[in-house]
């Protein structure tokens, strides 16, 4: 057996040359590291975020404090200065605000602890944003980096592609039609391979056995037929 059936084998050399390919592309494994990268770059993203939003929240927190014991501070102060002006010459009304005053003392006392330990509640945050703000930065140029590598390694087997495409066309030109449209219904059914050359008593496309009895009317055929694999249904060339 020659031709077509050569012609169509050398079809599905290039099919399969180009199912190899873009498999690959599909599979790149700098497309499988980006992937990760990426992965990595959101989740410390994320964690820049959280970051973020408690030592904003801390800052909020300080800032109300400091608000607080300005107040306090500025209440004590106008209390101060009166008991200190004179104006106020009853013992009753100096005793009074006397006591506010040591009050309002204790209050911003309080305060100002409570402020403090906000402070050192912040200072390993802050030191944790920027470590990851550094990991954030460091990530995203992994990721610019490996993106060039995939459309690089895109293009390349893209390029492959179509001179792949380009050849197969040529060739396949040559197959006759209803030849060529049930070796693509095979093909479509068949993970691929629709044609497969016999080699001994072997379908090279399932590489089960034949009986040796199908063997021999396969040899018997004419030229111009062509049988099938009873094990995996596709064309056998003979």
């Amino acid at each position: 057996m020659t031709e077509p059936f050569d012609t169509l084998l050398e079809v599905q050399h290039h099919d399969t040359t180009l199912d190899q390919l873009r498999q690959r592309k599909r599979t790149l494994p700098e497309a499988a590291q980006l992937r990760s990268v990426e992965a990595e770059h959101a989740t410390a993203t994320a964690t820049g975020a959280s970051l973020r939003s408690q030592v904003d929240d801390l800052a909020a927190r300080q800032r109300a404090l400091e608000d607080q014991i300005a107040s306090v501070a500025a209440r004590r102060h106008t209390i101060e200065q009166r008991m200190l002006s004179g104006s106020v010459t009853a013992s009753k009304d100096l005793q009074a605000m006397d006591t506010e005053v040591h009050h309002l003392a204790e209050r911003q006392a309080e305060f100002e602890e409570l402020e403090l330990a906000l402070v050192e509640e912040e200072d390993p945050l802050d030191a944790a944003l920027v470590e990851n703000e550094a990991r954030v930065a460091a990530l995203a140029a992994e990721v610019e980096r490996l993106r060039g590598e995939v459309a690089e390694a895109e293009a390349a087997i893209d390029e492959s592609v179509a001179v792949e495409e380009g050849l197969r066309a040529e060739v396949a030109a040559g197959l006759p039609a209803d030849l060529a449209a049930t070796y693509e219904g095979l093909r479509a059914h068949l993970g691929g391979v629709g044609a497969a050359r016999l080699v001994g008593d072997q379908c090279d496309g399932c590489h089960l056995t034949l009986p040796s009895k199908e063997v021999e009317r396969i040899r018997r055929l004419p030229p111009e037929e062509f049988a099938t694999c009873e094990q995996c249904g596709r064309i056998l060339v003979h």
